[in-house]
């Protein structure tokens, strides 16, 4: 059983400009999955870096409320949503409020930097 706790992940800042933890990682653990699974935090009056993925990829937004921008459509998300990220669509989210915006994200198939594209 693997059990990843959230405080022993290292925290780093991600290609978007997010604050992210890996939970899971195929190529970091010894598992068999498909997918990726991160915490990640936007602090109050920021907005992460435009980006694409080659992959899929799902926001599930846990606190805080914000803009999510995927291609040339915006949408208000806050604690609840999950959002779908399809393949190669340009994607950025703000965060709208007044406190940090916390949601996981999940990347099919897991996450590789020679997918991302950052803008």
């Amino acid at each position: 059983m693997l059990v990843q706790k959230l405080q022993d992940c290292p925290e780093f800042i991600a290609g978007d400009s997010t604050i992210l933890r890996e939970l899971l990682h195929p190529d970091k653990q010894p598992l068999s999955l498909r997918y990726s699974l991160a915490h990640a935090t936007l602090p109050a009056g920021k907005t992460s870096q435009p980006h694409s993925l080659a992959t899929s990829e799902v926001y599930y937004i846990l606190t805080g409320t914000g803009e999510m921008h995927i291609d040339d459509q915006t949408q208000i998300v806050q604690p609840g949503d999950a959002v779908y990220i399809p393949p190669n669509t340009r994607q950025f989210i703000s965060n709208s409020g007044i406190e940090p915006l916390v949601f996981i994200c999940i990347v099919d198939p897991a996450w590789r930097k020679e997918d991302q594209t950052v803008y």
